[in-house]
């Protein structure tokens, strides 16, 4: 234990996902595992934290904040000379059990830095590519049997490869027992794959503590956080249990809980089970995935609904307002059948998936009440709404095709309705949002219409949104398509921006402006 090697510093195991990682460490620079390399098993990959890996482990975080800082503006790196002083202080303060792995490591540190210098520093100040390789975690995926599936420093690439097969590796573990007998009686926990048939414990603990669990690092095997009174706290256990593969067409497997906990060789994994849409019922699945598992449940959770008021879903099918002539305008992007099943969809959503979505039986039967007798209601607006927007779809495509000697605009006017209607655009679209479709669609009409009069005008506008959108979709990509609530109203705020700058007589519902937009990122970056 020489030099500073020593267990805590350089741990022989990692905890990710809940699972403890062999550790192997290397001091060979140029080399592909110089650092640490974990090995992660495929069945936990999705749940392996890219927080928890910027920390590496204790004997590496000297070095990692110490690169950190010297990859800062020269203001506020002047304030932290010499640097490996700084970085050695702030690695004591940042290697104590309640700090170590909770969070994000650059977030940590640009919060240390502000306090420190009171200067603005922004997330993008650091420069993460001006570290040595060796200062970032390398993985090596393993399947069942310890083979290599994949390896490399890119956790994000390693999932987009491996994240289906690893979720799939993940549900072999689980098979999910809905029962509605005795809370004190328990179904048996799976302790590995060949056991997973047998059984998996279900737990009352929230997605929410479990994320919240997870983003600290996975201290712990399981996530002790609960929220009191939440509608899935605790789930009936001890009856019977159901089949994997059982298929339901009623709410008859008892009360469905938001966490289960499955045990593997002594460790602990969280799943996140789910309804899954088979057409004529639904099937019950455990994700590895919190995000993955809602959005499933929200399919699934509607098949069920549907599949209880099937009288009334045939009737409304027959009796959609208007479809065949909106069909004809949806032509370029769907059949009239594809058009049918989003507004039908979209009108179940709101009249049954309201939060919070129910839990039991008893929960369900009463949102079936309460959400047939508003269906029709409901259908009639989506369709309404959908039938606006496609009036207006056509006259801005048609305005497109027959606009000349306008290449940029045309061009520009085309791509922005290729993003707002694709062919899932009453689904696709927050229904708050949809409201505003038929005015973003009409402001290009009008823009086209002006064109004419100020060519320059139009140019000079574009130029001013076009980085505003390149900065945006190109985060997008970056995140591989996921979106928060900030990067949803950065969406719809682009909108109002063309709105306001190539059809101001349309107005928007709030002031918008470059200047806002870039504050917005700020925040978005800070």
């Amino acid at each position: 234990e020489a030099a500073g090697i020593t267990s805590n510093a350089f741990p022989k195991t990692v905890r990710l996902g809940g699972v403890d990682c062999a550790a192997s460490y290397l001091h060979e620079p140029g080399d592909a595992r110089d650092g640490i390399t974990v090995t992660v098993p495929l069945f936990v990959l999705n749940q392996v934290s890219d927080e928890r890996c910027e920390w590496l482990v204790p004997g590496m975080l000297q070095a990692k904040i110490q690169a950190l800082l010297k990859s800062l503006p020269q203001r506020p790196r002047s304030r932290f000379v010499p640097l490996p002083e700084s970085a050695a202080r702030i690695a004591a303060l940042f290697n104590a059990p309640e700090r170590f792995g909770h969070g994000s490591l650059t977030d940590a540190l640009l919060k240390q830095v502000r306090d420190e210098t009171s200067l603005d520093v922004k997330r993008a100040d650091f420069k993460l590519d001006m570290l040595s390789p060796h200062l970032f975690m390398n993985f090596r995926v393993v399947d069942e049997h310890g083979r290599q599936l994949g390896h490399g420093r890119n956790l994000g690439a390693l999932k987009a490869e491996w994240g289906a097969k690893a979720r799939g590796a993940f549900q072999a573990l689980a098979s999910l027992k809905i029962a509605g007998g005795s809370r004190e009686q328990e179904t048996p926990v799976a302790e590995d794959a060949a056991d997973a048939a047998s059984g998996a414990r279900l737990s009352g603990k929230t997605v929410a503590g479990a994320a919240t669990q997870r983003a600290a690092g996975n201290q712990g095997a399981t996530c002790a956080a609960t929220t009191a009174g939440s509608p899935r706290q605790s789930a009936s256990a001890g009856a019977p249990a159901q089949k994997a593969d059982a298929r339901y067409a009623a709410w008859t497997f008892g009360e469905l809980p938001e966490l289960m906990e499955i045990r593997k060789g002594g460790q602990t994994l969280i799943g996140f089970p789910a309804l899954i849409d088979h057409g004529d019922a639904v099937g019950i699945e455990v994700f590895d995935e919190p995000e993955v598992a809602a959005a499933r449940h929200r399919i699934g959770l509607r098949r069920l609904f549907g599949l209880q008021i099937k009288d009334a879903l045939k009737y409304l099918e027959k009796n959609i307002p208007d479809l065949q002539k909106m069909a004809v305008a949806y032509m370029p992007l769907g059949t009239q059948e594809e058009l049918r099943s989003q507004i039908i969809d979209v009108a179940l959503d709101r009249a049954f998936l309201l939060e919070p979505l129910p839990t039991d039986e008893a929960a369900f039967k009463r949102r079936v009440e309460e959400g047939r007798g508003r269906l029709t209601l409901i259908a009639n607006e989506v369709a309404r709404l959908a039938g606006g927007i496609l009036l207006e779809y056509a006259a801005a495509a048609r305005k497109i095709k027959d606009t000349k000697n306008a290449p940029e605009a045309t061009q520009d006017a085309q791509q922005q309705l290729q993003r707002l209607m694709p062919k899932q655009f009453i689904a696709a679209a927050p229904w708050p949002q949809l409201a505003h479709f038929p005015r973003y669609l009409k402001a290009i009409t009008l823009r086209l219409d002006k064109y004419r009069a100020d060519p320059p005008r139009d140019a000079a506008k574009l130029a001013e949104l076009r980085p505003q959108e390149q900065r945006y979709w190109r985060l997008v990509a970056e995140r591989k398509g996921a979106v928060d609530a900030r990067m949803q109203e950065l969406r719809w705020l682009l909108e109002e921006l063309r709105v306001s700058f190539f059809a101001q007589e349309l107005r928007t519902p709030q002031p918008v402006s470059v200047k806002r937009l870039d504050k917005l990122w700020s925040q978005l970056n800070s």
